[in-house]
């Protein structure tokens, strides 16, 4: 075993101990404070709200990070562009339109905890961001082309963007719905939920370990990956279909959480240098890391209040991507 592929079986032991930590962290997190997984085994209210609400929720956290973290190193890999992010193909402005219209035809609430009307709405933003990476890739002709790709991902989020905007103004109704979902939540989030990400982010998972030498083909260009024997067309269009699927499952359980599909590849690539294959596993597991304690965060900072993990996760990776552009430029500076 040389010493990347151990540095990255090294990274990914602690991102896993880490990550159990962390569980067991959000299991005592609620409203009222901290609350001991020991103390809460005596009261049958307590371990039931452990139980059908904590767990869940924190593990949701983390399935969802890992869809995003592996998405984003996807899409890193795919478009050769370490800005890229889960959203670039339009799935985003898809999934929020998707909300849009089924609160508009049925007159639901996004708080509901009914589970019929979850399933309504998880099956809307779901659907809405698979129509519109389908509408990207009519528009782009394809999957040959990656800056048209790219273009035509960003028009479709545009326009579909929107028309949500346009139904929001129709019907008023639905505003509060919109903006909780635009803001992104994890409170809402089952064992339901968390049984279809895992399936899902399983499924990702396997897809872009075998995908992952074409992401190493284009890494060192077109030239090189067609020279390498690779069918470019093909292998592009299963990795975009892992990119829509790992996002819009993620989008439609949690609504939109930005930076985690962005920022987790970079972390993976500043502490390892690695195959694409162990990149996609290492950032899902980084991923579910960075979403899981930005929940914990969210939870604990202004209990019993919440804040939307949405809105931390942009300060908090927003701030560290101005924090790297800065180191950049002083070391281009310095050359």
């Amino acid at each position: 075993m040389n010493r990347q592929r151990r540095r990255a079986l090294l990274l990914g032991i602690v991102l896993g101990l880490l990550g159990i930590a962390l569980l067991a962290l959000g299991t005592g997190i609620g409203s009222t404070g901290f609350e001991s997984m020991l103390a809460a085994r005596h009261d049958p209210v307590a371990l039931r709200i452990v139980w059908e609400i904590r767990l869940p929720r924190t593990l949701g956290a983390w399935l969802a990070g890992a869809l995003l973290g592996l998405a984003g190193a996807v899409a890193q890999g795919l478009f050769r562009n370490p800005l890229a992010d889960p959203y670039l193909l339009g799935s985003a402005s898809g999934a929020s339109l998707g909300v849009a219209v089924a609160l508009l035809l049925f007159g639901t609430s996004p708080s509901s905890s009914q589970w019929t009307v979850r399933l309504g709405l998880t099956g809307a933003a779901f659907v809405g961001a698979v129509l519109a990476v389908l509408l990207t890739l009519l528009l782009a002709r394809g999957v040959q082309q990656t800056l048209r790709l790219l273009l035509a991902g960003v028009i479709v989020g545009v326009v579909l963007g929107a028309a949500k905007d346009l139904i929001t103004l129709a019907s008023a109704d639905i505003l509060q719905g919109i903006q909780g979902f635009m803001l992104g939540s994890t409170g809402l989030v089952g064992w339901s939920a968390c049984a279809v990400m895992g399936a899902v982010g399983a499924v990702c998972l396997l897809l872009g370990w075998a995908l992952a030498p074409l992401l190493d083909g284009l890494a060192l260009g077109e030239a090189t990956a067609a020279s390498l024997g690779l069918p470019l067309g093909a292998m592009r269009a299963a990795l975009v279909a892992v990119l829509a699927l790992a996002t819009g499952t993620a989008v439609a359980q949690t609504g939109l959480i930005a930076f985690v599909g962005l920022a987790a590849p970079h972390l993976v690539r500043s502490a390892v240098k690695t195959t694409h294959a162990w990149l996609v596993v290492l950032s899902a597991a980084m991923g579910g890391l960075l979403l899981m304690a930005a929940d914990l965060l969210a939870r604990w900072l202004v209990a019993p209040q919440e804040l939307p993990v949405g809105v931390l996760t942009a300060m908090l990776g927003g701030s560290y991507l101005l924090w790297l552009m800065h180191r950049r430029r002083a070391r281009s500076g310095m050359l």
